[in-house]
């Protein structure tokens, strides 16, 4: 590992820790040159999961997309930043237990929202008034009318 102060290439490893919400091990580094200490964050490397987007088009899977659209949806809502992190680990984590290679952009739309509603209502109605592209007031008072019963979102339009 190379000393970021240095760029030494010999460190030993000070302290290891397993991380559960990020499913790495952190590592405290000391540089075996100047002594300067570092973190690093070792992760095991998964398969590439590619997303079929709604024109056909593919891309690889990106947990930072799916965090901007939690980010957004949950904005100046009481969630923790760290909740949305491990929901987003936990939607990735599901996505890749379906063992496909490849899942649609509506797979990840039903994942997001099913985390969504148990964690915020508010997030929920902001996601999927973008995500189920109303048309017009009735169908997002519809979504509310099913919200405020207790629905859940299988029976969500």
């Amino acid at each position: 590992m190379k000393c970021p102060n240095c760029h030494h290439t010999s460190s030993r490893v000070v302290d290891s820790r397993h991380t559960d919400e990020l499913s790495a091990i952190r590592r405290r580094r000391e540089c075996e040159e100047c002594g300067f200490r570092f973190t690093t964050f070792e992760r095991m490397e998964l398969s590439p999961l590619v997303v079929v987007k709604k024109d056909g088009n593919r891309e690889v899977f990106s947990r930072e997309k799916l965090m901007d659209g939690l980010l957004r949806a949950c904005e100046k809502r009481p969630i923790p930043y760290e909740t949305l992190e491990k929901t987003a680990a936990q939607i990735e984590l599901d996505l890749r237990n379906l063992n496909k290679s490849e899942v649609s952009s509506n797979d990840i739309g039903e994942h997001v929202m099913k985390a969504l509603i148990t964690l915020d209502q508010v997030a929920y109605v902001r996601f999927a008034s973008v995500y189920k592209e109303f048309k017009d007031i009735d169908q997002l008072m519809e979504t509310l009318k099913h919200l405020a019963k207790g629905s859940d979102d299988n029976e969500l339009q």
